[in-house]
């Protein structure tokens, strides 16, 4: 992979999303990381970008380990606590890993670009080959690095693939500024590379959007 800015690394074993994220973060920046999990990536943007980084976590032991850490980070479920924001509070809303698991997607996506000048979004894609043939060879649901669970343990709910969530920044008429694919070794895929073609093969996206 390669990203632009030489300063950005979390060592061995960092996830590649975070990073990619990162890279699309203006230094200096205001960000808002919904479901900031443990506070890595509010971390790594505070000390490699010097951002005004804050957080909202479901779980108490994240928003726990968050503070413990030094982070501004308070408790707050993305479906219900975007809304308390007002307009244009931040310069980019950043959901990683985390929009499969909220209750209504759209309208988180449409909160986040209400709060943020710019929303950055990151998910598994379900449309990998992968996930298509366990469906088509064993008839199982796939387990993967980055769909881990069992499909009665997964806290998953909105399975997407890459087209669908291009579909949806269409919908409800936002822009996508920057999109990054990533195959299963965290390689970038082609950027000229059809839709369809990252639909297949990559396992993971980022978007980076803004309002129109």
């Amino acid at each position: 992979m390669t990203i632009s800015d030489p300063h950005l690394s979390m060592g061995p074993g960092a996830r590649v999303d975070l990073l990619m994220i990162a890279d699309m973060v203006e230094p200096g920046s205001r960000v808002l990381d919904v479901g900031c999990g443990d506070g890595a990536l509010l971390k790594l943007l505070a000390e490699a970008k010097g951002v005004d980084a804050r957080g909202i976590e479901l779980s108490r032991d994240g928003v726990a380990n968050c503070v413990t850490r030094g982070l501004a980070v308070i408790q707050g479920d993305a479906d219900t606590d975007l809304v308390d924001y007002p307009d244009d509070s931040f310069d980019y809303v950043i959901l990683s890993q985390t929009i499969q698991a909220t209750r209504n997607p759209r309208r988180v996506l449409e909160q986040m670009l209400r709060v943020g000048r710019r929303a950055i979004v990151s998910f598994p894609n379900f449309g990998h080959w992968r996930v298509r043939r366990d469906l088509l060879m064993k008839g199982r649901m796939p387990v993967t690095e980055n769909l881990p669970d069992a499909w009665y343990d997964t806290p998953n709910i909105h399975f997407c693939t890459i087209n669908d969530f291009h579909e949806l920044v269409k919908e409800i008429g936002a822009v996508t500024e920057r999109a990054r694919a990533l195959n299963a070794s965290g390689q970038l895929l082609r950027l000229d590379a059809p839709w369809w073609f990252w639909n297949v093969f990559g396992e993971q996206a980022v978007f980076l959007l803004k309002r129109k």
